[in-house]
């Protein structure tokens, strides 16, 4: 059967796979459209394999938000930089934290398995794996949240175009654009300070015990002469400086220094005349706790001209 090249462009339109390939495609199913694409994925699949071992630390961080009740925020990492600025990439990854908002997922294996918004013929999974051949790059959707303020409100931020990306959660019975400007201040604050707790309500007495441990083995061997009460007050009054840096309501609130994000809030709700308790973040910076493999460029430049 003869290619034209209107076939190719229609495949080409399906799969966003080259031109060539798409020829190739064709050719190699005599002109079956559907068995086309399912070669074009195939092979895609083989590309993906190829790539999987290449790590992928860049990327970008983004989140929804509908109807200020659902959010959802989602990492999905490339190799480079400039991809993650692609608008192809991009665009798949809005697709990404649009379908987590919607769907809920259990958990990755879930949501990988699941059919695909965009088209429904394929699974999350296998539209991945086309977007990797396409792109030429490992991809990989690294980690998901979706949150639900039933109480209140939830607000977002997003950091240098994708580095940082925050969820703030909080149970409020006003929710205006001054609550809601309140809350992305908080957000930032978030993304600036990066806690690991909303309050100290969130810390476990594991881990003040821990603490203490820690810090009483540091005063006794800074002040081997002072008595142990004298001690007790200098690892209460270390631990306490800890709580402000870690806990997120007692931080310095970067805006004004004269505050605590917590006090912050509470000025805010009073002026609105509403309640408001912040409840919950999420913080996903991109590439965080993925080691990045230093490449000598001019080894990678001499691998690819021997053809490697």
């Amino acid at each position: 059967m003869a290619i034209t090249a209107g076939m190719v462009k229609e495949l080409r339109e399906m799969t966003g796979a080259g031109m060539m390939d798409c020829k190739k495609a064709l050719t190699e199913t005599n002109g079956d459209m559907d068995a086309a694409v399912e070669f074009l994925r195939k092979n895609g699949q083989a590309k993906a394999e190829k790539k999987a071992g290449r790590i992928a630390a860049e990327g970008i961080v983004k989140t929804v938000v509908k109807d200020d009740k659902i959010a959802a925020i989602v990492e999905v990492n490339s190799e480079t930089d400039f991809v993650a600025k692609n608008d192809e990439f991009q665009g798949f990854v809005e697709t990404v934290v649009n379908q987590v908002a919607d769907t809920d997922p259990a958990d990755m294996d879930t949501f990988m398995a699941a059919a695909w918004a965009a088209d429904p013929s394929k699974t999350v999974k296998d539209a991945l794996v086309e977007k990797i051949a396409v792109i030429g790059e490992n991809l990989n959707i690294r980690r998901f949240e979706r949150v639900n303020a039933e109480n209140g409100c939830v607000v977002s931020y997003i950091h240098g175009g994708g580095r940082i990306g925050v969820l703030v959660v909080a149970d409020t019975d006003v929710v205006n654009d001054e609550i809601k400007t309140c809350l992305k201040n908080v957000a930032m604050q978030v993304a600036a300070m990066s806690p690991k707790y909303v309050s100290r309500d969130e810390v476990s007495q594991d881990f003040m015990d821990h603490e203490k441990e820690i810090l009483l083995a540091q005063a006794k061997k800074e002040n081997p002469e002072k008595p142990d009460n004298i001690i007790e007050k200098m690892i209460i009054g270390r631990l306490n400086k800890e709580m402000k840096e870690i806990c997120l309501l007692d931080q310095v609130y970067v805006q004004d220094s004269d505050l605590t994000v917590a006090k912050y809030v509470d000025k805010v709700a009073k002026e609105n005349n509403a309640n408001v308790k912040v409840t919950k973040f999420v913080r996903f910076e991109t590439g965080e706790g993925i080691e990045k493999k230093q490449e000598n460029f001019a080894e990678e430049v001499a691998k690819q001209m021997a053809g490697n």
